[in-house]
C-alpha cells in the first residue's frame, strides 16, 4: 500500500480509537468506516443494521467468493487521556484489544482492492459484538447465503515479535462460557443460623473443588475455570445470608471437553445446592465456541506471508482469550492468524496497551494475498 493510503489508514483508526463504543453499539463506529469507504471507493456497501458488509467485484466471478473479517467492539476499560494522543473520548470505553487497527486495517484493503480488482469476488465483513460472541454468529448466516467459499480474520498479538505472523493448524483459541451460578436458602438472624439456609458454605465447596475437576491429567488440552466474582449476603452483622451469587467462566480448547467440563461444574453447584437445601439457578452469558482452523487455509496463510516476505514463527502456546471467529469456522473453511505486536508490547485488554499503527500495511497485504 502507499504512503498516501496508510496514513488515511492511521488516521482512521485514530478516529475509532477516539471515538469507542461497547458491543451491539457499534453505530457510529460503523457510519465512520461505511463513510470512509464510500469516500474513497466504488464498492458495494451492505448495510445488514448492526453491521454491515462490502463487495468487492473480482475479475473472474465464477470462482467461490472469499471473505475477510475484522471486529469493531471495544471494551469497557477506563483509558488514561495522556497514554495518546488520540486517547478515547468516551469514559468506560476504550479500543484495548486493538478492534480499531483490525478494521482500519479491512478499510484499507478495501480501498486498495477497489483500485486493484482481486481474481475472484471478495467480502469484507465489518462484524459488531466480537467481545461478547454474538456478532460472528450472526454475520455468518449471511456468508453461508452468499456463497462465500472460505474466510480469514486476523487479530494482533502482543508478546510475538513485531511483524511477524503466526498461524495455527487446528485448534487456535478455546470455547468459553460465563456461568452465573444463584443460591437460594432462608435468612435468619445471625445468632441462629440453623435457623435459615445460608448459601456460603455451598458456594465455597464449588470453588474449592475446582481444582481437582480441572487437573491437566483429567484432559487432552486446556481446562480452566476462573472464578470471576462472589456475593453472598449483605452487610448487616446480624443476619446469616439467604443468596448467593457465583460467577465463573469455563475454558476449554477441546470443544467436546468444553461442554464435557461446563456439565461436570453445573452438576457440581447443584450437589452443593442439594446438600444445603437451597434452590439453585444457572445462567450462561458471553458464549463462544472454540476457533479451529481449516490445516489447508492455516496453510495458505503461511505461503501468502512466505510470498510477501513477512517473517512467521510457529504457534506454541495456545492463545487462551476466546474469539467468537469460531462461528465462522463451524460454518465455512477458515483460519485466524496472528500479527505479532512485539514482545514489549502490554497485554490485551490492560488499560496501557495500543494497536501498533506498522501492522496495517502487513494485514493490507496479506489479505490482497489471500484474494488473488
Amino acid at each position: 500500500m502507499d504512503e498516501n493510503l496508510y496514513r488515511k489508514a492511521v488516521e482512521l483508526r485514530h478516529q475509532l480509537h477516539r471515538n469507542p463504543e461497547l458491543s451491539l453499539g457499534e453505530q457510529h463506529t460503523k457510519e465512520r468506516l461505511m463513510n470512509f469507504l464510500r469516500a474513497g471507493s466504488r464498492l458495494e456497501l451492505l448495510d445488514q443494521g448492526r453491521w454491515f458488509c462490502v463487495l468487492c467485484r473480482g475479475t473472474d466471478p465464477r470462482r467461490p467468493p472469499i471473505a475477510f473479517r475484522a471486529d469493531m467492539d471495544a471494551v469497557p476499560v477506563e483509558e488514561d487521556p495522556a497514554l495518546v494522543p488520540y486517547a478515547s473520548r468516551c469514559p468506560g470505553a476504550a479500543h484495548k484489544c486493538g478492534h480499531d487497527g483490525h478494521s482500519a486495517s479491512l478499510a484499507a484493503l478495501g480501498l486498495e482492492l477497489d483500485r486493484n480488482p482481486p481474481g475472484r469476488d471478495v467480502y469484507l465483513v465489518f462484524q459488531h459484538a466480537e467481545e461478547t460472541g454474538q456478532g460472528a454468529k450472526e454475520c455468518v448466516e449471511v456468508l453461508v447465503r452468499l456463497g462465500v467459499g472460505e474466510i480469514y480474520g486476523c487479530h494482533n498479538l502482543p508478546g510475538l515479535p513485531l511483524g511477524t505472523v503466526c498461524v495455527p493448524e487446528g485448534p487456535a483459541q478455546p470455547a468459553s462460557t460465563g456461568l452465573v451460578l444463584r443460591f437460594t436458602g432462608r435468612k435468619s438472624h445471625a445468632s441462629y443460623p440453623e435457623d435459615g439456609r445460608n448459601p456460603a458454605l455451598a458456594i465455597a465447596r464449588v470453588i474449592t473443588a475446582l481444582p481437582s475437576l480441572t487437573a491437566p491429567e483429567r484432559w487432552k488440552g486446556l481446562a480452566l475455570v476462573t472464578v470471576i466474582q462472589v456475593n453472598v449476603g449483605e452487610r448487616a452483622f446480624g443476619t446469616s445470608a439467604g443468596y448467593g451469587e457465583l460467577l465463573l467462566t469455563v475454558r476449554g480448547e477441546r470443544e467436546e471437553e468444553f461442554q464435557r467440563l461446563l456439565t461436570q461444574v453445573e452438576t457440581l453447584a447443584r450437589e452443593e445446592a442439594r446438600r444445603e437445601g437451597l434452590a439453585l439457578s444457572v445462567e450462561r452469558e458471553d458464549t463462544f465456541p472454540a476457533t479451529c482452523n481449516h490445516a489447508p487455509c492455516a496453510a495458505r496463510v503461511l505461503e501468502a506471508a512466505r510470498a510477501e516476505g513477512i517473517p512467521t514463527v510457529p504457534y506454541r502456546d495456545l492463545f487462551r482469550a476466546s474469539e467468537d471467529f469460531g462461528w465462522y469456522t463451524r460454518r465455512l473453511p477458515g483460519a485466524i492468524f496472528y500479527l505479532g505486536s512485539g514482545e514489549t508490547c502490554p497485554a490485551l485488554h490492560t488499560p496501557d496497551y495500543d494497536f501498533p499503527d506498522p501492522l496495517i500495511p502487513l494485514a493490507v497485504r496479506l489479505f490482497a494475498r489471500l484474494a488473488r
